[in-house]
């Protein structure tokens, strides 16, 4: 395959319009990932933007400024950020491995929307468009904001009604944002040692199928199918192509090293093959 030029040129044209850290990090989140995601689409859809929608570096852009937006208007729900919050936010950037200019980019792109003049509507409904045909980058977007409020309050007062208003204005229901929840409670601690340490089989299995997302009195065959569609949702690689930002591949690998943890568990105890 070629090597292409696009992205790093496109990335170039993005830090320039933008200019200053925001342009930087978002020159350096879609340039060369740009090329590799656009090989990837047009290899499996044909070119990209040919089927409307966002191409993957406007999608890319989209999701890196409406992250860490988001991440402090709900931070500021309940009226004032805490210092837990702050500390919060610096761990999901940590976590994604931002270098020095895109922390500086996603610290003003968060002061941005602690702002009174913030417009979370309009905010969510570009996001929406930029993700138009990749659900699974708006679960991603999802979790990551589920992640910071567990965090930085554990969801509690004013920030779990925002995040209900967020994914609803997303496309998420109720039912799977409870879902992500339980899911990443799990994860705040080691997944192997929650279950490693349990002594009763039950309760580990209960964790292992909300990790699947599978009822516990599904069959082997929709376990099965359940454990697939998990990793195809979370797969880097797919969403690498679908846009999401080179530095926030680090959740996806997360998720999906959970998930093969809980089917192992799953498959040990129902002595699937």
């Amino acid at each position: 395959m070629n090597m292409r030029w696009t992205g790093k040129v496109l990335g170039g044209v993005v830090g320039l319009m933008a200019g200053g850290p925001v342009g930087a990090a978002i020159g350096a989140l879609v340039g060369h990932q740009f090329d590799n995601a656009l090989d990837e689409r047009e290899r499996l859809t044909g070119p990209a933007g040919a089927s409307g929608g966002a191409t993957p570096l406007e999608a890319a852009e989209r999701f890196f400024l409406s992250t860490f937006r988001v991440m402090g208007h709900v931070a500021k729900s309940d009226g004032r950020v805490t210092e837990q919050e702050i500390a919060a936010a610096r761990g999901v950037m940590a976590a994604l491995r931002l270098d020095s200019a895109q922390v500086t980019a996603a610290i003003n792109e968060f002061t941005r929307g602690k702002q009174p003049s913030f417009d979370l509507t309009e905010e969510l409904q570009q996001l929406r468009y930029a993700c138009q045909g990749r659900p699974d980058l708006v679960r991603v977007f999802m979790e990551i904001q589920v992640r910071f409020a567990l965090a930085g309050n554990n969801m509690a007062g004013p920030v779990r009604k925002h995040l209900y208003r967020v994914a609803s204005a997303i496309g998420i229901s109720e039912f799977e944002l409870r879902q992500i929840e339980a899911v990443l409670r799990i994860q705040r601690g080691n997944f192997r040692r929650e279950y490693t340490t349990q002594t009763n089989t039950r309760e580990q299995l209960v964790l292992a199928y909300k990790v699947l997302e599978v009822e516990a009195s599904a069959s082997n065959e929709e376990v099965v199918k359940a454990y697939r569609r998990a990793l195809s949702r979370h797969h880097p690689d797919k969403l690498k192509a679908n846009g999401l930002p080179e530095s926030m591949i680090e959740h996806a690998k997360e998720r999906t090293q959970q998930i093969i943890e809980a089917y192992e568990l799953i498959k040990e105890r129902r002595g699937i093959a």
